[in-house]
């Protein structure tokens, strides 16, 4: 496994900017998916405020992020993959 090295072609932007784009990058990284009431998954509005190098950047964190879970886990699983059990035992798949 390894870590994507930092890019050097990113665009230049504020502390604040950059601060600003990490939370959300990190909030479309992480595992936690907000459902509505009949069970479906509703996309975090932060996909829709990164522009598409943002995105593929939270895809890439996110496959980092599951590995480092699963490597940590004794079962050798993911967040995720521990959600999706938890679904499918409970017949909610």
């Amino acid at each position: 496994m390894s870590v994507p090295e930092p890019r050097d072609s990113e665009p230049e932007t504020g502390d604040s900017d950059r601060g600003e784009r990490d939370v959300l990058i990190e909030r479309v990284a992480g595992s936690y998916r907000a459902r509505d009431a009949d069970g479906r998954i509703v996309p975090d509005p932060a996909w829709y405020d990164l522009d598409e190098a943002g995105r593929r950047e939270a895809f890439e964190r996110a496959l980092v992020d599951r590995r480092l879970e699963a490597a940590l886990d004794p079962d050798g699983l993911s967040t995720t993959e521990r959600a999706l059990l938890a679904r499918i035992r409970r017949g909610q798949g």
